[in-house]
């Protein structure tokens, strides 16, 4: 009977020391923090060269304020949904991401970026993550990819293919745009825990819609968070559609940042560029009450 009270003591102390333990990780994951900078950038359809500079224009600015993590919009090397990404993309690993991947080195910043990847005969909506060594980390090919916007339209990713990469700041997920828009693969992200997910948007709409259309992407965007349960950065476009059934249209800014309840952290300049830097708690709160 000793032996069995002993026993019990043993395991009631056990299991207090692993909840202690438990509330003790929790507590951590829940203040770390990473500097984000939020670079809502003007992208022209095409213009590869004054895209990158556009984008280096913004490291500059980020690693000013000593961002540790550069996010960007989607298609921000030659534009979303451009028809000349055909014959200009380059493959990742390629010329394009290996650039992305000397200014993170240049600038000692982790980036996240859309831009279009070349495969065979294959055109992919596709967003990297390049730590501040220039290393590529992970690659994400967007799933929706609204195919009558572009003949011949983007070729589709996999949805087994969402994932997270460990990285110095924690398990990181990536997605584009209208991947959002679809609840089993925000529920295969939360399955898998990620820390911080970070979203490359191109979120466009007729002139008259604006600055209205904002408001769903804040929607989405707080949807999303609070339902993977981490923190969140959607990081739109500035600029203009030129080619397709959209031709006109225009990407209005208005990215925002969330946290893993949902709550809207910062929101960016109405049709306009912007560059935000801040410090974001990040840690999966999946599990948590």
């Amino acid at each position: 009977m000793r032996v069995l009270r002993r026993a019990l003591v043993v395991a009631v102390v056990v299991a207090a020391m692993f909840g202690s333990l438990r509330a003790v990780a929790q507590k951590a994951a829940a203040a770390r923090t990473v500097r984000l900078a939020i670079c809502q950038i003007l992208a022209i359809d095409g213009d590869r060269e004054g895209n990158f500079r556009r984008i280096e224009y913004a490291l500059e600015d980020a690693a000013a304020q000593h961002a540790q993590i550069a996010v960007f919009p989607e298609s921000s090397i030659l534009g979303w949904e451009n028809p000349d990404a055909h014959t200009m993309a380059a493959p990742i690993p390629g010329k394009d991401s290996e650039r992305i991947g000397a200014l993170a080195r240049k600038y000692g910043v982790m980036i996240a970026i859309g831009m279009d990847e070349k495969d065979g005969d294959k055109l992919y909506d596709s967003a990297i993550l390049v730590d501040k060594t220039g290393k590529l980390l992970w690659k994400h090919r967007k799933i929706n990819v609204l195919p009558w916007l572009m003949k011949p339209p983007y070729s589709e990713g996999r949805p087994e293919d969402i994932g997270v990469v460990q990285t110095e700041f924690g398990r990181i997920a990536v997605l584009i745009c209208a991947d959002t828009f679809t609840d089993a693969f925000a529920e295969r992200l939360k399955a898998l825990k990620p820390d911080l997910m970070l979203v490359p948007y191109g979120w466009a709409a007729t002139n008259d819609k604006w600055p209205e259309h904002s408001k769903e992407l804040e929607d989405l965007v707080k949807k999303r968070a609070a339902q993977v349960r981490c923190p969140m950065a959607g990081v739109d476009l500035v600029g203009e559609i030129t080619h397709g059934p959209w031709t006109g249209w225009t990407y209005g800014g208005s990215s925002f940042v969330a946290d893993g309840n949902g709550r809207i952290l910062f929101t960016a300049r109405d049709r306009d560029i912007d560059l935000h830097v801040m410090d974001v708690a990040v840690g999966s709160l999946a599990g948590q009450k």
